[in-house]
Formats: structure tokens, sequence, C-alpha cells
């Protein structure tokens, strides 16, 4: 016991001997500090960076409101006129009548107009699977990366009131 204390007091008289000490810290801040950005500027990614998403979700998008964002064909410029331009969710069964072709049913839009649509008509986020007397049963497409189906069936009846299955 005696010896390693010694051989480890001995170690400490050399190194102070030798003159090994730290050296204090400069009293100048490193360049980098002094560029510090605001809290609120998120980083700036370097320039060589890239983000390849592969299939999976991109993790900077929140998924707080994940779904409720309107999300269509030709959502980044201005809706086209008429049916094609209509979400599935702001559909309005006005009536049902019958045809020589078939089911033919009158939807309101919210912008007041009226229009008729067909099975096998596109809206903006899905299209017109069938019309029956009482139903206009509906296909959305499902925008949501997370989630398993790509389509859901919405039927909407003509004396009110909506289900999605």
């Amino acid at each position: 016991m005696r010896v390693r204390v010694s051989s480890l007091v001995l170690a400490l008289a050399v190194s102070g001997a030798l003159g090994v000490a730290q050296t204090p810290a400069p009293s100048t801040p490193p360049p980098s500090a002094a560029r510090a950005t605001p809290a609120d500027a998120p980083p700036t990614p370097p320039s060589h960076f890239t983000y390849a998403p592969e299939g999976r979700r991109d993790p900077f998008l929140s998924l707080i409101n994940r779904g409720t964002t309107e999300v269509g064909r030709n959502q980044v410029g201005k809706r086209p006129d008429g049916v094609n331009g209509l979400l599935v969710n702001e559909v309005v069964v006005r009536g049902i009548v019958q045809s020589r072709e078939g089911w033919v049913a009158m939807v309101g839009a919210p912008n007041g107009k009226t229009y008729t649509v067909r099975q096998g008509d596109k809206l903006m986020d899905g299209m017109v699977r069938s019309i029956s007397p009482q139903l206009l049963i509906l296909m959305q497409e499902i925008n949501d990366p997370l989630s398993v189906d790509k389509q859901r069936e919405v039927r909407k009846y003509l004396r009110g009131g909506e289900e999605v299955q």
C-alpha cells in the first residue's frame, strides 16, 4: 500500500517538475460563438445536405394536423372549375334522378352551385363509385403517408347524413 501511494506522489512530483500543467482558457470566445444565431431562427443545413425519403415520412413535418390538410391533384395552383375542383368532404347531395343511362346525382358545392355527377366522374380527391335512388357512394383517396389504406368509401345519403367506411 505504501509503495503505491509513494509511487503516486512521485509521479505527481515528476509531472510538476517537468512543467506539465494545464494551460488557462483563452479570454476571447471562439469564432463560432461570436456568430450565434437568434433562438427563433432554425439552423441552416450544410450546403451538401440532401434528404432522400425512400418511402419514409419526412421527419420535419408535424404530425399534429396530419390528414386534415387539403391535398389534391391540383392543390398547388388554382382549383379547376366544375366537378373536378370539388373535394369529397365538400359535396352535399341535393337530388338523385334517373335518366336513360342510369342514375344521376345533383350535388351542391360550397360556392352555392349545383352540379350533376354520374358514375365514374372524377372529383379533386376521389371519384363517384355508384349512385342508387337514396345514396351516392364516393371513393376518396387518402393522402396520409402513415395510413395503411389508400382509399376509403364515403356514403352520402339523399335525406342527409354521411357514412365513412
